[in-house]
């Protein structure tokens, strides 16, 4: 019996490609294997790792060392380094570190199996090339986190050239994956149990444009809707660019499709936008959420930005401030920029101390503190559908359809309920980024509080 432990880091679109490799493994039914849940009782370690910025790949390389170390000293045989990290940097941690047995990058799912069970390669990098379509996976998934919750990337790679964005040099070009496969896997995570599923891609809003020579994620939400089981879909990673009206539209129309998008804008200043090369102004966007406000009432919005980019002034950011106090998004995150080799912006001089770009991120979160209180303290006294996830003290720990798994706020719920289900519930109380509700004993599953409420 081999046990395969995995550390899992970065991203969840990071996190399906695990959940693939884990499911390639488990597909070999010619061997016997167990997934260990406990590194330490591994036989075989996968460490998935993330090169976003400094401090993911500093926290994979740490992760590495660690699973060397209980090569060296433990139970664990094998380890196996996989994802970005690999991809981007493998032949020279392949020197730094020896200890690892190979290093597979991000398409690992079709040779796992063979590094884990054969014998090891001689050459302990096995880069593949990057393919022209989407690559082909096992059909099932090794599932982590809450069954009731799965990621669906819909597109691998980027085709836009963000100067602070490395990915595409790792992750390659934008590449969908058909509708019918979507469907399918769709079908298969609603028969274990999901019931959210959250569209997740470097850009999910450019789905199609590949295949279709079309912006499809319109027609693709609605083959997701007729599928069974499935009550929630979430939109992660959208371009702002790229937003139409098609899909407005649908977001509004289709009940399944909640009011809620994550859309990262990076900056609220034009000079900075274009130093970006995000391909947007600060009107654009303006008008956009106008738009998508006006035919999606209850919209939750939310967005990422960065500080500190080279030659960010305090005019540009101040004018950031006043984008954000306009416009008052629900949900928002600050990054510090990070300096990422090869690319545009790692060339620009005028860089921003750090001091002075933690400083900005302050202010803005209080600024956003400020912000998220009051909108949450609108919903005092309203009904909202839940997702109850675990029991937390004499209460459960839920989420609204407000909430994004891992990166939103929460909601307390009082009242009877049980993990996994949708529920309706009044909510009594707000703080910074959480609710307080009372569950009224009814389950949303089907319910048309959403539309109702939209098209009041």
């Amino acid at each position: 019996m081999t046990k395969v432990g995995l550390i899992q880091l970065g991203c969840p679109k990071n996190q399906v490609d695990a959940e693939e490799m884990l499911g390639a493994i488990m597909e070999n039914g010619d061997k016997s294997c167990e997934i260990a849940g406990d590194k330490n009782a591994a036989d075989v370690l996968i460490v998935n790792t993330c090169a976003f910025i400094d401090s993911a790949k500093e926290e994979s390389v740490n992760a590495i060392l660690d699973a060397v170390r209980l090569k060296t000293h433990g139970s664990v045989k094998r380890v196996i380094v996989t994802g970005c990290l690999a991809q981007r940097y493998g032949e020279d941690l392949a020197k730094e570190i020896p200890e690892v047995d190979a290093f597979l990058g991000v398409e690992s799912a079709h040779s796992i199996s063979n590094v884990v069970f054969g014998e090891l390669p001689s050459q302990r990098t096995q880069l593949t090339a990057l393919t022209d379509r989407y690559p082909l996976v096992p059909r099932s998934r090794a599932r982590a986190g809450s069954p009731w919750t799965a990621y669906l990337k819909v597109s691998e790679g980027c085709d836009h050239g963000c100067t602070f964005c490395s990915i595409p040099s790792f992750r390659g070009r934008h590449r969908s994956k058909p509708i019918e496969r979507l469907v399918a896997e769709a079908t298969d995570l609603a028969r274990s149990g999901a019931r959210e599923l959250c569209l997740i891609a470097q850009d999910t809003t450019a789905y199609g444009m590949d295949l279709y020579r079309r912006l499809a994620l319109p027609e693709l939400l609605q083959a997701l809707c007729a599928v069974e089981g499935i009550d929630w879909l979430r939109l992660l990673y959208c371009y702002p660019t790229m937003v139409g009206d098609q899909l407005i539209e649908t977001m509004a129309r289709e009940r399944k499709v909640l009011p809620y998008m994550d859309i990262p804008l990076q900056h609220g200043d034009d000079e900075m936008l274009k130093a970006m090369k995000r391909g947007g102004t600060v009107k654009q966007y303006t008008r956009l959420f106008e738009r998508m406000r006006e035919a999606i009432p209850n919209l939750t919005l939310r967005t990422t930005f960065i500080v500190g980019f080279p030659g960010e002034t305090a005019e540009q950011f101040d004018n950031l401030m006043r984008f954000v106090d306009e416009i008052r998004f629900d949900r928002l995150g600050v990054f510090l920029y990070s300096k990422e080799e090869n690319t545009p912006a790692a060339l620009l001089a005028d860089e921003v101390s750090r001091k002075i770009a933690i400083g900005r991120r302050d202010r803005l979160m209080k600024v956003q503190r400020s912000i998220s209180r009051e909108m949450n303290s609108d919903w005092i006294g309203r009904e909202i559908e839940v997702l109850v996830e675990r029991p937390r003290g004499e209460h459960w720990l839920a989420r609204s359809w407000r909430d994004a798994p891992e990166i939103d706020g929460a909601v307390v719920l009082n009242g009877d309920a049980k993990p996994g289900e949708i529920v309706n519930a009044i909510v009594t109380g707000a703080d910074d980024y959480d609710l307080i509700a009372d569950a009224t004993g009814a389950n949303a599953a089907g319910s048309s509080i959403l539309v109702a409420e939209a098209h009041a």
